[in-house]
Protein backbone atom coordinates (compact mmCIF):
# COMPACT_ATOMS: atom_id res chain seq x y z
CA UNK A 1 0.00 0.00 0.00
CA UNK A 2 1.35 3.39 -0.94
CA UNK A 3 0.94 6.64 0.99
CA UNK A 4 -2.58 8.02 1.06
CA UNK A 5 -4.18 4.64 0.34
CA UNK A 6 -6.73 3.12 2.66
CA UNK A 7 -6.19 0.16 4.98
CA UNK A 8 -9.24 -1.07 6.89
CA UNK A 9 -9.52 -3.89 9.40
CA UNK A 10 -13.08 -4.99 10.13
CA UNK A 11 -13.90 -6.91 13.30
CA UNK A 12 -17.14 -8.86 12.87
CA UNK A 13 -18.78 -12.13 13.87
CA UNK A 14 -20.00 -12.39 10.26
CA UNK A 15 -17.01 -11.44 8.06
CA UNK A 16 -18.56 -13.24 5.08
CA UNK A 17 -21.13 -10.43 4.86
CA UNK A 18 -18.40 -8.14 3.58
CA UNK A 19 -18.15 -10.07 0.33
CA UNK A 20 -20.94 -7.69 -0.74
CA UNK A 21 -18.15 -5.11 -0.94
CA UNK A 22 -15.07 -7.16 -1.72
CA UNK A 23 -16.61 -9.07 -4.64
CA UNK A 24 -18.68 -6.43 -6.43
CA UNK A 25 -18.57 -3.03 -8.09
CA UNK A 26 -16.40 -0.05 -7.27
CA UNK A 27 -15.19 -1.46 -3.96
CA UNK A 28 -14.05 -4.70 -5.60
CA UNK A 29 -12.10 -2.76 -8.23
CA UNK A 30 -10.55 -0.59 -5.52
CA UNK A 31 -9.20 -3.74 -3.84
CA UNK A 32 -8.00 -5.22 -7.15
CA UNK A 33 -6.24 -1.96 -8.03
CA UNK A 34 -4.49 -1.70 -4.67
CA UNK A 35 -6.39 1.38 -3.50
CA UNK A 36 -7.96 -0.45 -0.56
CA UNK A 37 -6.46 -3.13 1.68
CA UNK A 38 -9.24 -4.87 3.59
CA UNK A 39 -8.68 -7.34 6.44
CA UNK A 40 -11.51 -9.22 8.16
CA UNK A 41 -11.14 -10.55 11.71
CA UNK A 42 -13.67 -12.69 13.56
CA UNK A 43 -13.60 -12.41 17.39
CA UNK A 44 -14.48 -16.13 17.56
CA UNK A 45 -10.99 -16.87 16.25
CA UNK A 46 -9.57 -15.24 19.37
CA UNK A 47 -11.48 -17.28 21.96
CA UNK A 48 -9.93 -20.07 24.04
CA UNK A 49 -12.93 -22.33 24.82
CA UNK A 50 -14.21 -25.07 22.52
CA UNK A 51 -17.54 -23.28 22.02
CA UNK A 52 -15.79 -20.07 20.86
CA UNK A 53 -17.84 -18.00 23.28
CA UNK A 54 -17.90 -14.30 22.50
CA UNK A 55 -20.86 -13.16 24.62
CA UNK A 56 -22.41 -13.54 28.08
CA UNK A 57 -25.42 -12.46 30.10
CA UNK A 58 -25.50 -8.80 31.16
CA UNK A 59 -24.80 -7.87 34.77
CA UNK A 60 -27.93 -6.48 36.39
CA UNK A 61 -30.18 -8.72 34.34
CA UNK A 62 -32.20 -7.91 31.26
CA UNK A 63 -32.76 -9.41 27.82
CA UNK A 64 -30.13 -10.45 25.33
CA UNK A 65 -26.41 -11.01 25.57
CA UNK A 66 -23.40 -8.68 25.64
CA UNK A 67 -20.16 -9.18 23.71
CA UNK A 68 -17.23 -9.90 25.98
CA UNK A 69 -14.08 -7.78 26.18
CA UNK A 70 -11.37 -10.44 25.77
CA UNK A 71 -12.10 -11.72 22.21
CA UNK A 72 -12.71 -8.18 20.93
CA UNK A 73 -9.50 -6.90 22.57
CA UNK A 74 -7.44 -9.70 21.01
CA UNK A 75 -8.98 -9.05 17.60
CA UNK A 76 -8.14 -5.36 17.89
CA UNK A 77 -4.58 -6.20 18.94
CA UNK A 78 -4.23 -8.46 15.89
CA UNK A 79 -5.51 -5.66 13.67
CA UNK A 80 -2.99 -3.27 15.19
CA UNK A 81 -0.15 -5.66 14.36
CA UNK A 82 -1.43 -5.95 10.79
CA UNK A 83 -1.22 -2.20 10.25
CA UNK A 84 2.44 -2.09 11.36
CA UNK A 85 1.78 1.44 12.56
CA UNK A 86 1.94 3.12 15.97
CA UNK A 87 -1.34 3.25 17.86
CA UNK A 88 -1.91 6.98 17.25
CA UNK A 89 -1.93 6.42 13.47
CA UNK A 90 -4.82 3.93 13.58
CA UNK A 91 -8.37 5.15 14.26
CA UNK A 92 -10.70 2.65 15.90
CA UNK A 93 -14.41 3.09 15.24
CA UNK A 94 -17.34 1.30 16.84
CA UNK A 95 -20.54 1.34 14.78
CA UNK A 96 -23.28 2.18 17.25
CA UNK A 97 -26.72 3.86 17.42
CA UNK A 98 -25.22 6.03 20.17
CA UNK A 99 -22.55 7.43 17.86
CA UNK A 100 -22.34 10.61 15.82
CA UNK A 101 -24.62 10.47 12.80
CA UNK A 102 -22.67 9.90 9.60
CA UNK A 103 -22.96 12.73 7.06
CA UNK A 104 -20.94 14.06 4.14
CA UNK A 105 -18.82 16.03 6.61
CA UNK A 106 -18.29 12.89 8.68
CA UNK A 107 -17.20 10.86 5.65
CA UNK A 108 -14.77 13.64 4.70
CA UNK A 109 -13.42 13.74 8.24
CA UNK A 110 -12.94 9.97 8.44
CA UNK A 111 -11.47 9.92 4.94
CA UNK A 112 -8.43 11.79 6.25
CA UNK A 113 -7.36 8.59 8.03
CA UNK A 114 -5.29 6.01 6.16
CA UNK A 115 -5.73 3.27 8.79
CA UNK A 116 -9.14 2.38 10.22
CA UNK A 117 -10.49 -0.37 12.45
CA UNK A 118 -14.26 -0.83 12.13
CA UNK A 119 -15.85 -2.78 14.97
CA UNK A 120 -19.27 -4.29 14.27
CA UNK A 121 -21.16 -5.20 17.42
CA UNK A 122 -23.95 -7.76 17.80
CA UNK A 123 -26.54 -8.83 20.38
CA UNK A 124 -27.29 -6.08 22.93
CA UNK A 125 -23.94 -4.44 22.27
CA UNK A 126 -20.44 -4.74 23.70
CA UNK A 127 -19.06 -4.41 27.21
CA UNK A 128 -18.72 -0.69 27.94
CA UNK A 129 -15.21 -1.20 29.30
CA UNK A 130 -14.05 -2.27 25.84
CA UNK A 131 -15.45 0.93 24.30
CA UNK A 132 -13.80 3.09 26.95
CA UNK A 133 -10.40 1.42 26.60
CA UNK A 134 -10.14 0.56 22.91
CA UNK A 135 -12.50 2.74 20.83
CA UNK A 136 -11.63 6.22 19.56
CA UNK A 137 -15.00 7.19 18.09
CA UNK A 138 -18.55 5.88 17.78
CA UNK A 139 -20.48 6.48 14.55
CA UNK A 140 -24.09 5.80 13.57
CA UNK A 141 -25.83 5.76 10.18
CA UNK A 142 -29.19 6.85 11.62
CA UNK A 143 -31.54 6.94 14.56
CA UNK A 144 -32.71 3.35 14.36
CA UNK A 145 -31.46 -0.04 15.54
CA UNK A 146 -30.12 -2.79 13.28
CA UNK A 147 -29.25 -6.40 14.09
CA UNK A 148 -25.56 -5.61 14.07
CA UNK A 149 -22.86 -3.20 13.00
CA UNK A 150 -21.99 -4.96 9.74
CA UNK A 151 -24.38 -2.99 7.51
CA UNK A 152 -23.35 0.39 9.01
CA UNK A 153 -19.70 -0.60 8.56
CA UNK A 154 -20.36 -1.42 4.89
CA UNK A 155 -22.20 1.87 4.38
CA UNK A 156 -19.26 3.78 5.85
CA UNK A 157 -16.75 1.77 3.82
CA UNK A 158 -18.61 2.32 0.56
CA UNK A 159 -18.78 6.06 1.17
CA UNK A 160 -15.05 6.18 1.92
CA UNK A 161 -14.09 4.07 -1.09
CA UNK A 162 -15.95 6.37 -3.49
CA UNK A 163 -13.70 9.22 -2.37
CA UNK A 164 -10.45 7.36 -3.01
CA UNK A 165 -8.57 8.90 -5.97
CA UNK A 166 -8.92 6.52 -8.90
CA UNK A 167 -11.62 4.32 -7.32
CA UNK A 168 -14.29 5.53 -9.71
CA UNK A 169 -13.78 5.33 -13.46
CA UNK A 170 -14.82 8.97 -13.85
CA UNK A 171 -13.72 11.17 -10.95
CA UNK A 172 -16.17 13.83 -12.15
CA UNK A 173 -18.97 11.40 -11.34
CA UNK A 174 -17.92 11.36 -7.68
CA UNK A 175 -17.60 15.14 -7.62
CA UNK A 176 -21.16 15.55 -8.92
CA UNK A 177 -22.76 13.11 -6.46
CA UNK A 178 -25.49 14.32 -4.14
CA UNK A 179 -24.16 16.31 -1.17
CA UNK A 180 -20.70 16.92 -2.65
CA UNK A 181 -21.59 20.62 -2.95
CA UNK A 182 -24.15 20.44 -0.16
CA UNK A 183 -27.05 19.92 -2.60
CA UNK A 184 -29.05 16.96 -3.84
CA UNK A 185 -28.12 15.68 -7.28
CA UNK A 186 -29.91 16.88 -10.42
CA UNK A 187 -32.15 14.58 -12.50
CA UNK A 188 -30.44 12.34 -15.06
CA UNK A 189 -31.62 11.02 -18.44
CA UNK A 190 -30.42 8.50 -21.01
CA UNK A 191 -31.66 7.01 -24.30
CA UNK A 192 -34.26 6.89 -25.77
CA UNK A 193 -34.86 10.57 -26.33
CA UNK A 194 -38.64 10.01 -26.41
CA UNK A 195 -40.31 7.64 -23.97
CA UNK A 196 -43.95 6.61 -24.07
CA UNK A 197 -45.66 5.96 -20.74
CA UNK A 198 -49.21 4.98 -19.88
CA UNK A 199 -51.28 7.61 -18.08
CA UNK A 200 -54.73 6.22 -17.43
CA UNK A 201 -56.08 5.12 -20.83
CA UNK A 202 -53.76 7.44 -22.76
CA UNK A 203 -50.17 7.01 -23.91
CA UNK A 204 -48.05 10.03 -23.02
CA UNK A 205 -44.73 10.85 -24.69
CA UNK A 206 -42.08 12.23 -22.34
CA UNK A 207 -38.98 13.87 -23.80
CA UNK A 208 -35.51 14.51 -22.47
CA UNK A 209 -35.16 18.21 -21.54
CA UNK A 210 -34.08 20.17 -24.60
CA UNK A 211 -31.11 21.79 -22.88
CA UNK A 212 -29.43 18.38 -22.44
CA UNK A 213 -29.56 17.85 -26.21
CA UNK A 214 -28.20 21.31 -27.05
CA UNK A 215 -24.50 20.51 -26.81
CA UNK A 216 -24.08 23.84 -24.99
CA UNK A 217 -22.05 22.72 -21.98
CA UNK A 218 -22.34 26.04 -20.18
CA UNK A 219 -26.17 25.96 -20.43
CA UNK A 220 -26.22 22.33 -19.36
CA UNK A 221 -24.05 23.04 -16.32
CA UNK A 222 -26.31 25.95 -15.35
CA UNK A 223 -29.45 23.83 -15.80
CA UNK A 224 -28.05 21.01 -13.68
CA UNK A 225 -27.12 23.38 -10.87
CA UNK A 226 -30.56 24.99 -11.01
CA UNK A 227 -32.23 21.57 -10.87
CA UNK A 228 -30.08 20.61 -7.89
CA UNK A 229 -31.04 23.81 -6.10
CA UNK A 230 -34.73 23.33 -6.86
CA UNK A 231 -34.76 19.67 -5.89
CA UNK A 232 -32.97 20.45 -2.63
CA UNK A 233 -35.42 23.27 -1.87
CA UNK A 234 -38.38 20.95 -2.41
CA UNK A 235 -37.06 17.82 -0.73
CA UNK A 236 -34.48 18.99 1.82
CA UNK A 237 -34.97 22.69 2.67
CA UNK A 238 -32.86 22.11 5.77
CA UNK A 239 -29.81 21.72 3.52
CA UNK A 240 -30.51 25.08 1.89
CA UNK A 241 -30.64 26.69 5.32
CA UNK A 242 -27.33 25.06 6.29
CA UNK A 243 -25.72 26.46 3.13
CA UNK A 244 -27.08 29.93 3.91
CA UNK A 245 -25.70 29.79 7.45
CA UNK A 246 -22.29 28.61 6.22
CA UNK A 247 -22.15 31.39 3.61
CA UNK A 248 -21.96 28.97 0.65
CA UNK A 249 -25.34 30.03 -0.72
CA UNK A 250 -24.41 33.09 -2.79
CA UNK A 251 -26.44 35.53 -4.93
CA UNK A 252 -26.00 33.47 -8.12
CA UNK A 253 -27.48 30.40 -6.48
CA UNK A 254 -30.35 32.50 -5.14
CA UNK A 255 -31.03 33.82 -8.65
CA UNK A 256 -31.12 30.30 -10.07
CA UNK A 257 -33.43 29.11 -7.30
CA UNK A 258 -35.78 32.07 -7.80
CA UNK A 259 -35.99 31.23 -11.52
CA UNK A 260 -36.74 27.62 -10.73
CA UNK A 261 -39.52 28.54 -8.29
CA UNK A 262 -41.07 30.98 -10.79
CA UNK A 263 -41.27 28.18 -13.38
CA UNK A 264 -43.16 26.00 -10.88
CA UNK A 265 -45.91 28.59 -10.39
Amino acid sequence: MGPGLLKVAVISLFPEMFSALSAYGISSRAIENGLLDLKLLNPRDFTEDKHQTVDDRPYGGGPGMVMRVEPLKKAVDAAQLWFKQPRHKVKRIYLSPQGKTLSKAGVTELGKNENLVLIAGRYEGVDERFIQAEVDEEWSIGDYVLSGGELPAMVLLDALIRKLPGAMGDQQSAEQDSFENGLLDCPHYTRPEELSTESGIESVSVSVPEVLLSGDHKRIERWRLQQSLGRTWVRRPDLIEELRVSGQFGPEWQKLLDEFLQKQN
